[in-house]
């Protein structure tokens, strides 16, 4: 592991921590796009189908199973807790998101290092990785209104995909073989349109 991915991985945790925070501090998950954390649970779920197959480390394990249950956990809150819930706001969260689903597949069925089930689902998670935050950015921007620990989840959640970049870069050039490169451009390009807008 480099150290490009550990700071991805910390920028990440912390991002899902200030996002708890949020929720669990002010029993409100107003301006947070459950659309959003569906779409991350949906990744998280179809990238980690390697742990019942492939063992990597301890780290990795660990990790993935806590970037699976806390999607898991956020999503719960804003469906089921009888006082997060109340604070969703459907009418200002209306991105379409099946519609990212629908293109990551697709995309993920065209373009993936081998057609097997377990790498098509793994494609399919990087791009729609790189597609969620669509929801969040455009409840955000309907409701005009940004909280400080929705704007430091955005933040933390940005920095997330700016190490994870310089990771697959850095990787690119130091092991051979390594082709997993066009979702982290579809990131790059994305990342760099919404840190413009």
């Amino acid at each position: 592991m480099n150290i490009f991915r550990f700071a991805g991985d910390m920028t990440h945790l912390i991002s899902i921590l200030v996002l708890l925070l949020k929720i669990y501090a002010t029993k409100s998950c107003s301006g947070i796009s459950l659309k959003t954390q569906e779409l991350y649970a949906l990744v998280f779920l179809t990238r980690y189908l390697d742990l019942f197959t492939d063992f990597i480390s301890v780290y990795n394990t660990i990790m993935k199973l806590v970037f699976i249950a806390s999607s898991l956990a956020i999503v719960w809150c804003m469906r089921m807790h009888r006082l997060v819930r109340r604070s969703y706001d459907k009418d200002l969260d209306t991105f379409r998101h099946y519609f990212l689903i629908l293109a990551s597949l697709i995309l993920a069925l065209l373009v993936h290092e081998k057609f097997t089930f377990q790498e098509i689902f793994w494609a399919f998670s990087i791009y729609l990785e790189a597609l969620a935050i669509l929801p969040q950015l455009v409840l955000l921007q309907r409701s005009g209104n940004v909280d400080n620990l929705t704007g430091q989840y955005v933040f933390f959640l940005g920095a997330y995909r700016a190490f994870y970049i310089l990771n697959w870069i850095y990787r690119y050039f130091t092991e051979q073989h390594f082709s997993r490169w066009i979702g982290e451009r579809l990131r790059a390009v994305l990342l760099v349109v919404f840190a413009y807008l």
